[in-house]
Order: C-alpha cells, then sequence, then structure tokens
C-alpha cells in the first residue's frame, strides 16, 4: 500500500501550513514565510494548495485524482464535495474521534485492524464512512493504554458532525459536514481550477 513518507514537520514548513495538526511543526525556521515572499503564478498558487489538502489527508496523487474526478461528477460545488469525501475516509475519521493522535496512527491503527465499523473489522483507510455508520475500537484494543489516553483525554476536536460514546469508545457520522465546520485552512477552489486544466 502507498503512502506518504518522510518527516512531518519539513512537509509543514515546506507547505507554509500546519497540515499534520501538531503543535511543534511550524516551530523551526521561518515557518514557510519565504515561501510566501517569492512571488508565485498562479498556476503555482494552485498546485501549493492542492499539494496542502493532500498534506491534510496524506493521500497520494493517482487516488486524489479519482477523488476529484468523483467529485466533479456530483451535482453540489465540486470543492466542498471534494472535502467532504476526503473528511468522511475511514482514517480520517478514526483521528477525528482522537482515538489516534495523527492522520499516519489512525492509517496504521485502522491496517493493524483496531478498528471496527458497525461491528465489522475494516482494515481499509480509504473506506467511506456513510452516515449513521459507528466507529468502535476493538473490544481487546480498549486496553492498549495509547488508544484508551487518545480517546478519553484529546479533546482537540469537537465537531459538530460527529458523537462520541466515551463508555462505549465509539463514535457516529451523525450527518455529513458543511464544508465551513471541516478544520482546515484550504481555499478549495483553487484545487479545483488546478485540476480543471488537466483533467
Amino acid at each position: 500500500m502507498a503512502r506518504m513518507r518522510g518527516p512531518r514537520f519539513k512537509k509543514c514548513r515546506r507547505l507554509g501550513l500546519n497540515v499534520c495538526g501538531h503543535p511543534k511543526a511550524m516551530n523551526r525556521g521561518d515557518n514557510g514565510q519565504s515561501r510566501e515572499k517569492r512571488k508565485l503564478s498562479p498556476y503555482g498558487i494552485q498546485l501549493l494548495e492542492k499539494q496542502r489538502l493532500r498534506g491534510y489527508y496524506e493521500v497520494m496523487e493517482k487516488q486524489f485524482r479519482r477523488y476529484v474526478k468523483a467529485a466533479i461528477k456530483d451535482s453540489e460545488t465540486t470543492g466542498s464535495s471534494l472535502i467532504k469525501r476526503l473528511e468522511c475516509r475511514l482514517d480520517n475519521l478514526v483521528y477525528r474521534l482522537n482515538f489516534a493522535g495523527s492522520i499516519r496512527q489512525a492509517r496504521q491503527m485502522v491496517v493493524h485492524g483496531h478498528i471496527l465499523v458497525n461491528g465489522k473489522k475494516v482494515d481499509i483507510p480509504s473506506y467511506g464512512i456513510s452516515v449513521g455508520d459507528v466507529i468502535s475500537l476493538k473490544e481487546k484494543s480498549r486496553k492498549n493504554e495509547m488508544f484508551k489516553n487518545n480517546f478519553l483525554e484529546n479533546v482537540t476536536y469537537a465537531l459538530p458532525y460527529l458523537s462520541k460514546n466515551e463508555a462505549e469508545f465509539s463514535g457516529v457520522l451523525e450527518r455529513m459536514p458543511e464544508r465551513d465546520e471541516v478544520p482546515i485552512e484550504i481555499r478549495d477552489h483553487l484545487v479545483v481550477e488546478f485540476y480543471s486544466q488537466i483533467i
């Protein structure tokens, strides 16, 4: 399975945006300010925004293009549809529900079989979660102190489209997220413009 590798903090500084969510990610260097000072072409600005969005969800280019093509076919705004599709990936919602401290850890948890969807093991990080689906931590995995502490003590995200049941170590996608509720700093129209030239 192809996945993004390499130093997360360095990637954040290169993109000029904290896409990995770690509080210390932007502590070193110029925090991407030198990139901002350089005058980028319209294409360069679109490319940077696309790389930032990919960085948030750690999705490879080939898979990302499939999300874009599917979003273009939707009846709603392409940018909003793209964000919603990415946001409802299983690995991302495991992260949003605080089972994991990072998107990479969430993906590892899914691949290693720690996560159940509606009571059944799903080990595909890109699995699309539907409204009403219950995401839970496998019974045996609840004894893992790191997983337990992440879920019970980490309150980084309290998102209106998700609900948590701490007693059951589970969470539910209550409804599809609205674009302005998704906690990412992305000008998605620039991503759509980028792909409209090449798809």
